[in-house]
């Protein structure tokens, strides 16, 4: 049901997004047109895991906060079969275990050669700059010894403004797709902690010269009321 449900509303949905905000596309082709890769991006509404599934050709898997997924009634349903045709997993970011359970949904996303999107800062830019990114992009492209296409989105956020729950018609987006990182050999006897940090950081900065943001220098947290 779900790979049906997919299937119908990729087949809708992209075409009416890329109509309605005619994003700018740069460097679509660094991205696999098979195999396991992690899309890295800045993070700045809630609207990037739209955009971004709707650009790439391929499916991108994204978690999605577990409460999208067990409204009850006509809303309740219509909002599952939204967020489950675009191909996002539910994930309770609430449980203390769920940073873990999180990175094992991905390497299985990894693991069956697919492509699953990640936001390395964990929560939206509320101010514009590039937070310090976390290391569990780094575990997983360690892990499973796949690429990493950074992303730099500019324009997001005035689609939907932190704050906002209605998305606006009238925005000019830009995503820039950059060349694939490859980390696996490169870090061979590194010692974990080390790897994954330095892995992170070169993540980062190549995110930063796509979207052109300020470096906050900072780990961005999420808010209480989020």
């Amino acid at each position: 049901m779900g790979a049906v449900l997919y299937e119908v509303m990729h087949a809708v949905i992209p075409p009416v997004t890329r109509a309605l905000w005619r994003p700018t596309v740069e460097g679509l082709d660094h991205v696999p047109a098979t195999g396991p890769v992690i899309l890295a991006s800045n993070h700045l509404s809630f609207v990037d895991s739209i955009v971004i599934p709707c650009i790439v050709p391929r499916k991108v898997t994204y978690l999605a906060k577990s409460d999208y997924f067990t409204g009850t009634g006509l809303k309740g349903t219509a909002q599952r079969m939204w967020f489950e045709g675009l191909g996002m997993l539910p994930i309770d970011r609430d449980d203390t275990r769920a940073a873990l359970a999180s990175l094992d949904t991905a390497l299985e996303v990894l693991g069956r050669g697919e492509a699953f999107g990640i936001y390395p800062e964990g929560t939206r830019s509320r101010d514009g700059r590039i937070y310090k990114g976390r290391t569990g992009v780094a575990h997983l492209a360690l892990t499973a010894g796949c690429p990493v296409v950074p992303v730099g989105l500019m324009g997001t956020q005035d689609i939907q403004p932190v704050g906002s729950n209605r998305p606006r018609l009238a925005a000019d987006v830009t995503a820039r797709f950059g060349e694939p990182l490859h980390f696996t050999n490169r870090f061979a006897g590194v010692p974990s902690g080390r790897a994954r940090r330095e892995v992170t950081d070169e993540i980062m900065a190549a995110i930063g010269r796509l979207s052109g943001q300020e470096p906050a220098g900072v780990y961005n947290d999420r808010p209480v009321e989020a």
